[in-house]
C-alpha cells in the first residue's frame, strides 16, 4: 500500500492511497480514497487492468470518467454560487486534459490498436 504525494498538502479532508501492485502501463490500479481524521474507507477506484479487448483483463473505470465527474461538478459550481475564478482555471485544464486524452483514443483507433496490448 503506497499513500499518495498529493499537490494539495493543507487541510486535506481526505487522503488516497494505491493499494495494489503496479501493473501494465507501470501504474496502480485500485486506489482507496480514505478519512483522514477516522482511516475509514470511503470509495475504492478499480481501474481498468489490461486492454479492453483482451482476455484476463480487469474492467474498470477510466482515468477520463474521473476526469469527467470532476468536469460536471467545475461547471455545476461555475453556475451557482459559487462560481470563481480558481474553479473556471480548473475546469479549463480539466477540459484540456479530457481533449488530449480523446486524441489518443482517436490515434489509437486509427492505428488499429485500442484495446490492444500494442504501443
Amino acid at each position: 500500500m503506497r499513500k499518495l504525494e498529493t499537490i494539495q498538502t493543507k487541510e486535506n479532508l481526505n487522503y488516497v492511497r494505491a493499494v495494489d501492485e503496479i501493473g501494465p502501463g507501470n501504474a496502480n490500479h485500485k486506489y482507496e480514497i480514505v478519512r483522514a481524521d477516522t482511516d475509514e474507507v470511503l470509495l475504492t477506484v478499480q481501474h481498468q487492468n489490461g486492454p479492453r479487448k483482451e482476455e484476463g483483463s480487469i474492467p474498470g473505470v477510466l482515468d477520463v470518467d474521473l476526469l469527467e465527474i470532476a468536469r460536471d461538478r467545475l461547471k455545476s459550481f461555475q453556475a451557482g454560487p459559487f462560481a470563481s475564478k480558481y474553479n473556471e482555471e480548473a475546469l479549463t485544464h480539466v477540459e484540456a486534459a479530457l481533449q488530449a486524452l480523446n486524441q489518443r483514443v482517436l490515434d489509437r483507433i486509427e492505428r488499429d490498436v485500442l484495446g490492444k496490448n500494442e504501443k
